[in-house]
Order: C-alpha cells, then structure tokens, then sequence
C-alpha cells in the first residue's frame, strides 16, 4: 500500500480507505464502523496502515465504553497501566478528566508511553468524550523520520548506546507520606530500572528510532555523566522539528492511535482552564531491541572525569546521569 489515499482492490473490496495526513507521519481512517466487530481483511489493513503512518485518526465514532475496548481489543492484547487510575469494571481503561482543578501530570514532554517497563505498550488508543472550547490537541512526532534524517555517522553513534529508564514522572505521587514511600520501594522492586537501545528497531516495519524521553530517561549507560547530559540534550530536541510532527486537533466521538515504537506525543496543557475528558488504552509490546552484537566492545576504566583513579575529585550532579564506571570503546 502506498503512502497516498488507497482502497482495497481485494476480491471483496474493503470499505475501509486511508488518507494520508502528513508528510512523514498520520493517516485518516475511514469507511469503517467501529460499533461492531471487523472483517479480519478490515482488522489488517488498519493494521498495515498503522506500520506505514505510525498515527491514525478515526472520526464520528459514538462508541460505548464495551465497543471502544471490543475494536482496540482486535488489534492486540490490552494492558493495565501500573499506575494511573483505572475503572472498577474496565481496569485496562483510564479516564484523563482534567480541568483547572485536576490539570494533567507531565504530559506536556515528549515521550512514548510506559518506557519504563522491560516491556513497554506497542500502542495507545485515545478516544474523546469531552472536548474543551480552546485547546487541547495532541501533538505527534515520527522518530523513525528522526533517526532517518541524522547523519550517518551519528546514526551508527546512538545506534550503539543505551539509556536507562524509569518510572520518575510518577515518583511524585508516593513522596508525601510514609504509607507512600512505603509503597514507592515496592513499586522500585516490581519496575526496576530498563535499559533500552537509543536507537530501537521497530519489530514489523525493521525502520529504526529513537527511543529516549526526558519523561523517563534517567541516563545514557556506560558513558560519563556529561557526556550523557549532551547526548541527551542532542536527542531531546529531535522532536521539536516540525517537518516530523502531526497535530491532532480533536473532534468529538474521535479516536487517535499510535504507535509507541516509531512516535512520541506531546499534549499541551494550554485547554486549562477547560474540562478535557479522554479515554485511553494501551496495547501490549514486546522488549526492545537494537544493533546489539553488529560490534564488539571492551570496557575501558575511568573515573567520572576521565582523570587517573587517585586523582579523582569530580562528584556526580543531582538529577544528571549516574557516572560511569566505564566507557565503551571499539575493538
């Protein structure tokens, strides 16, 4: 299927059509009634066109609760957010009801749902039920279009890091009492900290992204603390360049879905003082995986500033990458 509008030319034509939406990333579904349950050749040319477009866009959908959950369901197996609040009946579903009272935690950085986890989401579904007057979109980024544009030799230098993730946007929900912290240490057991490739490969497409997010990124593994802190900073502003993004303005009775191996979305808080309900689900992924094993490595000792071990005298800065007891280098 080309990246251009298409329709099925099967035998039994499909009724479900793609329009591309940007010039590197979204496409708008339509000719589907998402109230009942899709043809398998429906359910896989979503499927194809989500690969190719990583964003799809589903509008006039007036879905239950059950038939939101029954459609997401028949594209993989829904997962349970560890931390977010969920409904008592639907515990794969989070509500996002947000105003001036109750504004969002976070969700105005870059980033790519649940990185923490060994095993992050492959996919989020959003759907509107509450559209503020002003405001309010989502903003989406291709970091396969990313990595493509970066110069070869860069490519090869993040393709061959790692960083390590954590839950620490949701730290600040336990700090305030003992109970909480109590429950904090916890939570460290059950989602220690991930290490994933900078550069990830995407299982079904094979392109390669870049997958790190000032969200959960603690640091770059295996290199000094300022060295992570530049590379960070380097990769962080990948995002912002507008020839990858896709803005979402929603509609209601709208869904988005979105691939969390090949994007990262951005929601502004700019809606506030407006109420802005959204319903979200999150389909299993697998572990993440690069280049490992296309080079060999040997480690080499240094100190957090490079110097002699008796000559040490640098201290690690809070909130920066750990420092490294070694770097890699090429053998």
């Amino acid at each position: 299927m080309g990246k251009a509008d298409s329709k099925s030319s099967s035998e039994n034509e499909s009724p479900v059509r793609v329009k591309k939406l940007g010039a590197n990333i979204g496409a708008e579904i339509s000719g589907v009634d998402l109230t009942r349950k899709l043809d398998p050749a429906d359910v896989k040319m979503i499927k194809d066109a989500f690969v190719e477009h990583e964003v799809l866009v589903f509008r006039d959908q007036a879905l239950t609760q059950d038939q939101y959950i029954d459609f997401t369901g028949q594209l993989g197996e829904l997962t349970i957010h560890p931390f977010a609040t969920a409904l008592p009946d639907h515990p794969e579903l989070i509500v996002l009801d947000n105003d001036k009272n109750n504004p969002p935690l976070s969700t105005d950085q870059w980033h790519s749902d649940e990185m923490f986890r060994l095993e992050p989401p492959w996919a989020t579904a959003l759907r509107s039920t509450i559209v503020p007057q002003i405001g309010g979109d989502t903003c989406f980024a291709s970091m396969t279009s990313a990595y493509e544009s970066l110069n070869p030799s860069l490519q090869d230098f993040y393709a061959s890091l790692e960083a390590v993730n954590d839950f620490k946007v949701f730290r600040v929900l336990y700090s305030g009492t003992r109970e909480g912290r109590e429950k904090l240490v916890e939570l460290e057991d059950k989602f220690p900290n991930a290490n994933h490739p900078v550069v990830r490969i995407h299982p079904v497409s094979k392109k390669k992204a870049i997958y790190v997010s000032p969200q959960t990124t603690k640091y770059i593994a295996n290199v000094r603390d300022f060295e992570s802190e530049h590379i960070l900073h380097m990769l962080y502003q990948l995002p912002d360049i507008p020839e990858y993004q896709l803005r979402v303005r929603w509609e209601p009775n709208m869904i988005a879905l979105w691939d969390n191996i090949s994007t990262q979305h951005y929601a502004p808080r700019d809606f506030l003082p407006y109420r802005r309900r959204m319903e979200r689900l999150t389909i299993k992924g697998s572990r993440p995986y690069g280049i490992a094993g296309k080079k060999k490595y040997k480690a080499v000792k240094m100190n957090v500033r490079g110097t002699a071990p008796e000559s040490r005298t640098g201290q690690h800065r809070k909130g920066l990458a750990r420092p490294a007891n070694a770097i890699l280098k090429a053998g």
